[in-house]
């Protein structure tokens, strides 16, 4: 699923204001006390509906992974939502990433990097390359995850330009995608293509990764969707009369690609696809990242010949339509659906009269407005927020809209 980093600011310690104050929202409203009537209404389901689809992409990052217990024992989970800790472990040093449970319990106020999601990789918190923090949630861990794979996002940089994000120095807004082999994140003008505005349900391949494994070019000049780049660009060198690139691109990857080699010296199978595809020559430039559309990996070949090549190349999560990060969210979105159950600001909004409809958008007014403020500290000081803040600030709501009632009934007395 193809992802921007964007959005991903909405997911964990890079919430938008707007996405705590729906989710807030909701436990505010819904466990108050609000008085029923058989007149419905719809413009407060509106606006709340709004923010919506905010909460939705949190619950499923989040909800796909354990908040409250380490996920080491788990082993190398196949993904999960992941951090690096700069405080614990700054560049120059070894890079480490710990999961979901550990950001909030042992590394709480400390500066973090998310990583949004990564596969196979088991929580590293507490082990020697944190000399002085001890894991709070499993202090008995290997000295080091061997199995893991790190980059430079552990040192929170991103794309092949090396830079932070967000940027300070940044003078475009540019989304930014995450390849899915090397699982790097990378600026949209640096992909060496265009990048479609339909691509929501799409996987993107960096353009590197694609040349590190030739035979994936193949697969794109019959799966991916097409570049809008390449074909000008071949219409170009065909109109000048040249060689054209992509045809030369595939014979140089027949005579590379791991299993056009071992066809040479035995027989291919005779179900193979890649061998198939590659028989029909069709033409795409070997340029720029390429993007893919929904359920490619089911038309990738599972051969004997071909799954040995995936491993080799270490891609044989390309068979597994279960390693996507679409699968991932449809997982999350289901465990937090199955922990909430119905709704209870919904089903109170079903009842409520064009009075208590205004009442609630005024509260809500005043909580947005106080909770922008609340957030706000936590933000200027780099720090997590944990469920015993939030209970701190309903608290106070709760006790200051007690006082208002309480001097309400004074009043009239």
């Amino acid at each position: 699923m193809h992802h921007c980093l964007a959005s991903a600011e909405h997911h964990s310690s890079k919430f938008s204001f707007d996405l705590y104050e729906i989710c807030f929202l909701k436990l505010y409203v819904g466990g108050a006390d609000v008085m029923m009537s058989e007149e419905q209404t719809v413009s407060l389901v509106d606006v709340l509906e709004e923010d919506e689809e905010l909460e939705e992409e949190a619950s499923a990052v989040l909800g796909g992974s354990d908040s409250e217990h380490c996920s080491y024992p788990q082993g190398y989970v196949k993904r999960q939502a992941l951090y690096a800790c700069n405080t614990c472990t700054p560049k120059g040093g070894e890079a480490a990433g710990v999961c979901l449970a550990c950001s909030y319990k042992c590394h709480e106020g400390h500066d973090l990097f998310e990583l949004y999601t990564k596969r196979n990789f088991r929580c590293d918190c507490g082990n020697k390359k944190f000399t002085d923090l001890q894991c709070k949630l499993y202090a008995e861990k290997e000295e080091v995850n061997s199995g893991n794979k790190y980059s430079h996002n552990f040192f929170g940089m991103y794309c092949t330009c090396n830079r932070p994000y967000p940027d300070p120095e940044e003078q475009v807004d540019d989304e930014m995608i995450q390849c899915v082999v090397c699982e790097d994140w990378l600026h949209g003008r640096h992909l060496g293509c265009v990048v479609l505005d339909c691509v929501e349900q799409q996987e993107m391949i960096c353009e590197s990764c694609m040349n590190q494994n030739p035979f994936l070019w193949t697969y794109a000049a019959h799966l991916a969707v097409p570049s809008a780049r390449s074909a000008d660009v071949q219409v170009k060198e065909e109109n000048e009369g040249g060689e054209d690139k992509a045809s030369t691109s595939i014979k140089d990857e027949e005579a590379d690609g791991p299993s056009c080699k071992r066809s040479r010296q035995e027989p291919a199978e005779p179900d193979c696809k890649l061998r198939q595809l590659q028989d029909l020559v069709q033409k795409r430039v070997h340029s720029g990242a390429v993007f893919w559309p929904s359920a490619w990996r089911s038309k990738l070949c599972s051969c004997v010949t071909c799954q040995k090549t995936l491993e080799e190349a270490g891609l044989s999560f390309l068979l597994d339509e279960s390693d996507t990060v679409l699968a991932y969210e449809h997982k999350g979105k289901t465990n937090e659906q199955r922990q909430q159950g119905h709704d209870p600001l919904m089903s109170a909004l079903d009842h409520l009269n064009r009075v208590q409809q205004l009442e609630i958008i005024h509260e809500y007014n005043d909580m947005k407005t106080e909770l922008k403020d609340f957030l706000q500290r936590f933000a200027a000081e780099g720090k997590v927020v944990t469920p015993d803040d939030i209970r701190q600030f309903f608290e106070q709501q709760q006790s200051r809209k007690s006082q208002r009632f309480n001097a309400g009934q004074f009043y009239c007395s």
